[in-house]
This record gives C-alpha cells, sequence and structure tokens, in this order.
C-alpha cells in the first residue's frame, strides 16, 4: 500500500493542483530521513496537522553524501521512500535529485513549507526562501523533538561497538 503513496514531481504537482481547486492545503516538508526516529515522527505528524495532506520530499542518495559525508546515507532512498510512506500522517514521498529542494518546490507549489525548528524563516537557505515566497507558499516552523538526530543516533551506536 505505502508504494502508491510515492510519486513523481509531476504527479505531486496535480495533486496541488487539484487540492488548490478543492480548497485544501497541501503541507510539503523535505530531508534526508537517513534514519527514522521519534523526532522525525512526532515533527512529521505535526507537520500533517498544518493541512489536508503531507508531502514528504526526500535526499536521493547522491545529495544526502553531498550535505552529510561520504559515510552517508545509512539506507538507501528507495528504502527511506518506503519507510516514510508507510507513515499514517504521509500522504505523498517524492525523492529529489538535487542539493537543494527549490527546483521541486517551483514545480510542486505547496500551500504550506514545514521546517523543523532548527531553522528560522531567516536561517533557511536564501535560495530557498526566496522560492517559497516566489511560491506563494506559507512558512510554518515547527519545533524541535531536543535529544533525537541522525547524526546523534549514529555517534551514540558508534561509542556502544
Amino acid at each position: 500500500m505505502s508504494a502508491g503513496k510515492i510519486v513523481t514531481a509531476p504527479e505531486l504537482a496535480c495533486v496541488r493542483d487539484t487540492f488548490a481547486a478543492q480548497g485544501k492545503k497541501l503541507v510539503f516538508t523535505n530531508g534526508c530521513f537517513d534514519l527514522l526516529h521519534v523526532g522525525h515522527v512526532r515533527y512529521l505528524q505535526a507537520a500533517r496537522e498544518l493541512g489536508d495532506a503531507l508531502a514528504v520530499a526526500v535526499n536521493s542518495d547522491a545529495s544526502v553524501r553531498a550535505l552529510k559525508g561520504p559515510t552517508r546515507p545509512v539506507n538507501s532512498e528507495a528504502d527511506r521512500a518506503e519507510v516514510l510512506a508507510a507513515l499514517g500522517c504521509v500522504d505523498y514521498v517524492v525523492i529529489f535529485r538535487e542539493l537543494r529542494v527549490t527546483d521541486l518546490f517551483l514545480a510542486v507549489r505547496p500551500q504550506i513549507y514545514a521546517k523543523g525548528g532548527d531553522y528560522t524563516p531567516d536561517t533557511l537557505v536564501r535560495e530557498e526562501r526566496e522560492v517559497i515566497e516566489k511560491a506563494g507558499s506559507q512558512i510554518r516552523i515547527l519545533p524541535l523533538v531536543p535529544g533525537h538526530s541522525t547524526t546523534n543516533l549514529i555517534a551514540t551506536a558508534a561509542c556502544k561497538i
């Protein structure tokens, strides 16, 4: 069932257009989601509550390596997408290959863009913020779950070995 939630960028753009015509709001977020943890789950649940559906854009393996280093990702893009799609709060998952989500964001133009509390509207990458504003999307910053990050999980696991 979760495989039906994994969509292409043009499919997600059609979903957004359908939602807009019906007066519904598509919430959009993005990230690596390499090792899914409680911080991710709580964040995604909170993001889903902001609208009528939640779309999660997942970095490709190559973009995760460029952002996080040669030892990442731990899980493949296909596996990360499938795990996210299995969550009840996630309605759509799309993989993007670029380092930044800007092209995908412009194609989809979601009504709401959710980001974790480690960001503020001012600390978003300038190019991303400009694209969000150009699309007319609302930025919503959601609180972090303290002490939960993939980097911390990996470091903790390495110390236990």
